[in-house]
């Protein structure tokens, strides 16, 4: 059993939904996106991490590829920004609009949404059908370092299957790698 499965959402339960303000000042609600998309991916992530900094572009390559399709990512920062000030709001944006990311990055402040999740690291990624359900967590794909030399893509790999009516399988759950989420004290 993973550790996601111990303490947070386990894979073929509903995720909890969410309300949070987003790097464009809009407020966004799980529950929309979920109305309006055949799948979700919501990935954890932070301003300051070198593994979510060598994963930006994937991850915009990967809402581009699947948007069409029924599928969208929603990025959220739950870092705790006093511990960690690179993980403000202010920066978000910043971030947002240097990377170009085509998807909401969203502000988890209370860490509530990252604790339900069983969030523990960034990235980290869970994938929802259009019920709200986990179907897939943890890692992106097999090489946070290197793109070319990613052998498996366990978000695409999944995101695929799900959106031709497939059951995720092989795994459904990885363990993620990366930074820990910086926790309020």
């Amino acid at each position: 059993m993973s550790v996601m499965e111990k303490t947070g959402t386990p894979i073929g339960s509903y995720a909890p939904d969410f309300e949070l303000p987003g790097s464009d000042n809009q407020v966004h609600h799980l529950a929309r996106y979920l109305e309006k998309y055949r799948a979700v991916g919501v990935v954890f992530m932070c301003n300051h991490c070198p593994c979510v900094q060598s994963y930006l572009g994937r991850l915009t390559q990967i809402q581009s590829e699947f948007q069409s399709q029924g599928f969208t990512l929603i990025g959220i920062n739950a870092n705790d920004a006093v511990q960690s000030p690179e993980d403000s709001f202010e920066n978000m944006q910043t971030l947002a609009a240097t990377h170009g990311l085509n998807f909401p990055y969203l502000r988890d402040t209370t860490q509530d949404v990252a604790r339900c999740f069983g969030g523990q690291t960034t990235p980290e990624v869970f994938l929802l059908d259009n019920s709200g359900i986990l179907r897939y967590s943890g890692r992106i794909d097999d090489n946070s370092q290197d793109p070319a030399a990613v052998k498996v893509d366990y978000l695409r790999d999944a995101i695929a299957s799900l959106l031709q009516g497939k059951t995720v399988i092989t795994p459904a759950s990885t363990e993620a790698v990366g930074s820990p989420v910086k926790w309020r004290h």
